[in-house]
């Protein structure tokens, strides 16, 4: 799927809605589920609504060498069931995805079968409908499903990244679906992402290679150190411990136990979990894996000195409390968390981040 100004032109026509959504199948352009056929007039509306000239680039994939413009997008955010509104955040999404730091291609075409989560905060949030409750990671909220789906089929049908093909991915990942979340903002006791990120007026995205998704449960935590210990256990857990990056989503739940202690500051629990997201050598060395080198301890940043003692002997989940997102997000009851690593055994694909323009005003 090409954009130009003569393809621009090019209409196909076809008898009826269903016709329509058979030959996007036979076209390949589907992510195995039905679409919704991407007409002139909604493809022109998306674009409106983001006052985007239809041949802007807004992402590139650097070693395929294609590019996705703002046309290409729009096609597919109208097949994968996005309004207008939801279109700004697929904008800002593909910007960050772009930059280099992010390993675009390494991370659609492992084998890690990495899914590319989008982490949406600030006030677009309420104003689109999105859902930071129950179900989070789950289905039922079109802006979270559609947004998140509109990237995946980006990849599939500009990007040419297809399954067996060019991804290859060893066994999949349900995120390649979708994998859009809100922060919740109403049971957060920190600061916010988008403030953290310097952008207390605005609505931003941060973008994520995630591996498979970790439950983290604890319905027995009574303490700060207690609920925080299970997210560093998980953290640290054999099958992805790598000094790569780090998402942590606590259920309002946690949250509210962890922050009812006020001198639990949002960098104290990062400090916390990165201090305590580790596993002894020996437990490397029993299942194969290598241990860090002097090179690799030297890169660590600890909030206090004495913590370098005995370092020689762990392997700690990234190398800073600066490799963790942080948020709150879930529904009200239950003691369930969220740990995603990141996708690659290294620091080969870093988060990045990217400010959502605000929608066109419709009068």
């Amino acid at each position: 799927m090409v954009t130009s100004r003569e393809s621009r032109r090019a209409t196909i026509r076809v008898d009826d809605v269903s016709s329509a959504i058979e030959y996007c199948y036979e076209a390949g352009w589907t992510d195995g589920l039905p679409v919704v056929p991407p007409t002139v007039e909604l493809v022109d509306a998306m674009l409106d609504a983001a006052e985007l000239d239809p041949l802007t680039v807004i992402g590139e994939h650097v070693t395929t060498r294609r590019s996705c413009t703002a046309h290409a997008a729009a096609a597919n955010a109208v097949m994968a069931g996005c309004l207008p509104v939801h279109f700004p955040i697929v904008v800002a999404a593909m910007k960050a995805m772009s930059k280099t730091g992010f390993n675009y291609h390494g991370s659609t075409a492992s084998t890690g079968g990495s899914s590319h989560l989008i982490v949406v905060s600030g006030p677009i949030i309420g104003e689109i409908g999105m859902n930071a409750t129950g179900n989070l990671f789950g289905s039922g909220n079109r802006a979270n499903a559609a947004i998140g789906r509109t990237i995946r089929l980006i990849h599939l049908n500009v990007f040419h990244m297809q399954p067996n093909v060019t991804d290859k991915s060893t066994q999949g990942n349900p995120g390649k679906y979708s994998l859009c979340v809100p922060e919740r903002s109403d049971r957060n006791p920190w600061p916010l992402l988008h403030e953290e990120f310097g952008y207390p007026d605005d609505s931003i995205v941060v973008v994520f290679a995630a591996g498979g998704f970790h439950n983290v449960e604890n319905h027995f935590a009574a303490t700060p150190e207690q609920a925080l210990l299970t997210v560093a256990d998980s953290m640290s857990c054999l099958d992805s411990l790598t000094h790569g990056q780090s998402v942590v989503v606590l259920s309002p739940e946690t949250a509210e136990i962890v922050a009812a202690d006020t001198s639990w500051t949002k960098s104290r629990v990062l400090d916390f979990l990165f201090e305590n997201a580790y596993r002894e050598n020996a437990a490397l060395q029993q299942i194969g894996r290598p241990t860090d080198t002097e090179e690799d301890r030297s890169q660590y940043k600890f909030s206090n000195d004495a913590l370098k003692e005995g370092l020689e002997e762990r392997y700690h989940r990234g190398l800073s409390a600066e490799d963790i997102l942080l948020f709150v997000g879930g529904g009200d009851a239950g003691a369930h968390s969220a740990f995603l690593p990141s996708w690659s055994r290294g620091r080969t694909s870093i988060m990045q981040s990217e400010v959502i323009k605000p929608m066109k005003k419709v009068r």
